[in-house]
C-alpha cells in the first residue's frame, strides 16, 4: 500500500498565511449575523417560554466552548514555570484586557445587535481602527504617514454619517443635541474597549506566549461577564444555560467562529506582515455586510450606503499608506491580538 505523501498537517502548512488571514476575516465578519441567527432559532424554539439561545447565554457557553477547545490545543504552553516568568505588570496586562476584550467589548456588542441592524453593528465598528491609531500616535508615539491619517479621519467620518443619518426611532436617545440609537451607542462602545485593549497590547504583550494570553483572556472574560450578569439580572438568568439545545448549536459556534477564526488569525500572522494584515482587515466590512444579506436577508439602508462608502474609501487610503510605510515589515502580533471583535 503506497505511503500517503500529503497528510493533514501537510496540507495545512502549505496554505499561505495571506489566505489563513483572509479566511479568519470571513469568519469574524460572518460571526454577528450568526449570532443573530442563533437567536431567532432559539425564539423559535421557546423553552417554557424562555428563548434559550439568548445573546447572554450564546456569550457565556459560547466562550465555555471556546476556553475547552483552546485549553486542548495550547495545553502545552500551558504550565507552571510559563506562568512564573510573567511580572506583575504582564498580569495587570492580561486582566485589562480580558476584561475590555474578553467580557466588556462582546457584552457591548451583543446589546447592540439586540437593538439594531447587523449592518449598523459592522460598520460602527470600523471606528476600532481610527481610535487605536490616535491613541497609538498620541500616547505611543508612533509614526505614521499622510495617507493613514487621512484614511483614518475618513473612516471616522463614514462611521458618524451611518448615526446621524439614521432613520428616528423610539429606541433613541440625545447626546450633544444628535439622536443616536441605543445599540448604535453600544456598538460605539465595543469599539472603544477593543480600541484600549489594542493599546496595551502593544504595551504589555510583547513576551507573553500566545497560549497563555488567549485562555487568560478567555477564562477571565467569561467568569467576569458571568459575575456581572448575575449580579445584575440574578442566577435565573441562565436557567436555561446546560439546555443540550443551547450547546449542541453553540458548540459549533465555538468550535468554528472562535476557535476556527482566531486559529486561522494568529497562523495567517506568523508569516505575514503589516500590510498583509492590514489589507485582509480592510475587507472586513464589506464581508460583514455580504454576510447580513446572505445569513439574514439585512439589506443595507441609504444611511449604511452612505456611511459604509466613505468607510471604504477610508480604508483605500489607509491602504495606500501601508503600503507607503516601510519602516514595519515585520508581523506585528500583538498589534494584532485586538483588531476587531472576532466572535466572543
Amino acid at each position: 500500500m503506497p505511503n500517503l505523501t500529503f497528510t493533514t498537517t501537510n496540507l495545512l502548512n502549505k496554505i499561505s498565511g495571506r489566505t489563513y488571514l483572509l479566511i479568519a476575516i470571513l469568519i469574524f465578519a460572518a460571526s454577528n449575523s450568526v449570532t443573530r441567527r442563533l437567536t431567532e432559532i432559539g425564539a423559535a424554539n421557546l423553552i417554557e417560554g424562555r428563548n434559550a439561545i439568548s445573546f447572554c447565554n450564546v456569550l457565556f457557553v459560547g466562550n465555555l466552548c471556546a476556553l475547552l477547545a483552546l485549553v486542548a490545543i495550547y495545553s502545552k504552553e500551558l504550565n507552571f514555570r510559563a506562568l512564573r516568568r510573567l511580572s506583575f505588570l504582564d498580569w495587570m496586562g492580561l486582566i485589562a484586557i480580558a476584561t475590555l476584550s474578553g467580557a466588556l467589548a462582546p457584552s457591548l456588542i451583543f446589546i447592540a445587535l439586540e437593538q439594531t441592524a447587523v449592518n449598523n453593528v459592522v460598520l460602527i465598528g470600523r471606528i476600532e481602527p481610527p481610535l487605536a491609531l490616535a491613541l497609538s500616535i498620541f500616547i505611543l508615539k508612533d509614526r505614521v504617514n499622510i495617507w493613514v491619517i487621512t484614511g483614518a479621519i475618513t473612516s471616522f467620518v463614514g462611521v458618524a454619517l451611518t448615526v446621524v443619518l439614521q432613520t428616528p426611532s423610539e429606541n433613541m436617545v440625545e447626546m450633544a443635541g444628535f439622536s443616536i440609537g441605543r445599540g448604535e451607542l453600544m456598538a460605539i462602545g465595543g469599539a472603544i474597549a477593543l480600541a484600549i485593549s489594542t493599546i496595551i497590547s502593544k504595551v504589555s504583550l510583547h513576551q507573553i506566549p500566545l497560549g497563555i494570553f488567549t485562555v487568560f483572556r478567555t477564562a477571565t472574560g467569561t467568569v467576569i461577564f458571568f459575575v456581572v450578569v448575575i449580579k445584575l439580572f440574578g442566577a435565573m438568568h441562565f436557567i436555561d444555560v446546560f439546555s443540550p439545545f443551547v450547546w449542541q448549536w453553540m458548540l459549533i459556534y465555538g468550535a468554528v467562529i472562535v476557535v476556527g477564526g482566531q486559529l486561522a488569525w494568529f497562523k495567517g500572522l506568523k508569516t505575514t506582515n503589516a500590510a498583509d494584515v492590514s489589507l485582509a482587515s480592510s475587507i472586513s466590512p464589506v464581508a460583514g455586510i455580504l454576510a447580513a444579506y446572505f445569513i439574514l436577508g439585512e439589506a443595507p439602508t441609504m444611511a449604511q450606503y452612505i456611511g459604509g462608502s466613505v468607510i471604504i474609501l477610508g480604508i483605500i487610503l489607509n491602504q495606500i499608506g501601508v503600503s507607503q510605510q516601510q519602516t514595519d515589515t515585520e508581523p506585528q502580533k500583538n498589534q494584532d491580538m485586538e483588531v476587531g471583535f472576532k466572535g466572543i
